[in-house]
């Protein structure tokens, strides 16, 4: 995928965040197909950062509070990216 292609993807793909940035999510570049390197790549080279996911709550205990925030099932990585205002300018 050449620069102009992966501009345009992110452009159309990525929403405003009011600060004049844009954010993309994770799960949108992967459901794009096979080029999630080739893109993330790109938009750190254009100063967006990844953010992680939120951390899930902490339970009060109860029936299921043994299960919340668990390691075992908690989903490491990147929620998504945060471009800075003017990078799709």
């Amino acid at each position: 995928m050449d620069d102009d292609a992966i501009r345009e993807l992110v452009i159309r793909l990525s929403r405003s965040d009011g600060r004049g940035g844009h954010t993309i999510e994770r799960a949108t570049l992967r459901a794009e197909g096979t080029h999630l390197t080739e893109i993330v790549k790109w938009i750190e080279a254009h100063g967006g950062v990844a953010e992680a996911p939120a951390a899930a709550p902490r339970s009060s205990g109860g029936l299921h509070g043994g299960l919340r925030g668990n390691s075992a099932t908690a989903v490491p990585g990147v929620a998504r990216y945060v471009l800075p205002a003017g990078t799709l300018s």
